[in-house]
């Protein structure tokens, strides 16, 4: 099953016999907000204003991830929680599933991972999102559709996960990327945790070059040619993290895309920092 879907090949889904059920998942990060300028639409927001007709909305930060505390800004939603948020949203175990965001990929990665790491077997990130939805010309709506309540049931484990001490080993005997800005890898600057820098050993791999100025993903060989001068190969064990792992799921879907298969650290950066035991590593990777 292929992991994205183009806005033409959504079209004519959405208006097949078997429409996939349509997750709008529009999500501003915190650190975008802060500062002078003043704080962009909530994904909800967004959502109210016109969206792609059928879609419902979920949003990120209640019914993606758990509280925030020790395991980081965007900690894995308790299971039972997440399974009633996907039903009430129309999920059904076999009706397929396809997740869009504002257009940068990341909270619909996030949520296209969550589903295949609880056992969804289909579900497509829109590529490009509701810009390129937009772009393409298709239609808008403002009505919450009213969905009969799907019958998913979560099953955790059908995707590699780290915790912590696993990112580290992973950093030793594998390929370990963080999909932050480079910045952010250096240490030269930090607009959200505590301390600023790497995991030790971690390549840098900012998650913006999986795709091109539209938003929408890079081929896959691009892909594919990208992650292998990165260190990636079919013998390589593989593991992502990023801030708090949202941006690390868009990651995961592009080296799915390129065909190699990664783990994702959920807690990534904000639970690794929390940590004042854990050590931390500033500038380019030696070498």
């Amino acid at each position: 099953m292929d992991a994205l879907i183009s806005t033409p090949e959504l079209a004519a889904e959405l208006t097949g016999e078997r429409p996939p059920v349509l997750l709008d998942i529009r999500w501003q990060p915190t650190f975008l907000s802060v500062g002078r300028q003043p704080a962009a639409p909530s994904g909800r927001e967004q959502y109210a204003a016109g969206h792609i007709p059928g879609a419902v909305f979920i949003d990120l930060d209640a019914e993606l991830a758990g509280a925030p505390g020790p395991r980081g800004r965007h900690p894995l939603p308790d299971t039972a929680e997440f399974g009633a948020a996907m039903r009430r949203a129309g999920v059904g175990a076999d009706r397929p599933v396809v997740v869009y965001d504002s257009g940068q990929g990341w909270a619909a990665a996030r949520a296209w991972w969550l589903l295949r790491y609880m056992g969804h077997p289909s579900v497509r990130v829109l590529d490009g999102g509701f810009a390129a939805w937009r772009a393409d010309g298709g239609e808008l709506s403002t009505e919450v559709p009213s969905v009969p309540e799907g019958d998913f049931r979560p099953a955790p484990g059908a995707l590699p996960l780290l915790d912590a001490d696993g990112a580290a080993a992973l950093a030793r005997r594998g390929l370990l990327l963080d999909a932050r800005a480079g910045d952010r890898y250096r240490g030269e600057t930090e607009p959200i945790d505590p301390v600023a820098g790497h995991i030790p050993g971690a390549v840098s791999a900012p998650t913006g070059e999986n795709v091109t100025g539209d938003g929408r993903f890079r081929p896959a060989r691009e892909l594919a040619g990208r992650f292998t001068a990165l260190g990636a190969s079919e013998d390589t064990e593989l593991g992502v993290y990023c801030g708090s792992g949202v941006s690390a799921a868009h990651q995961v879907l592009a080296l799915a895309v390129a065909g190699f298969e990664a783990a994702l650290y959920v807690g990534s950066w904000s639970e690794w920092s929390a940590d004042a035991g854990r050590p931390v590593a500033t500038g380019a990777l030696p070498g």
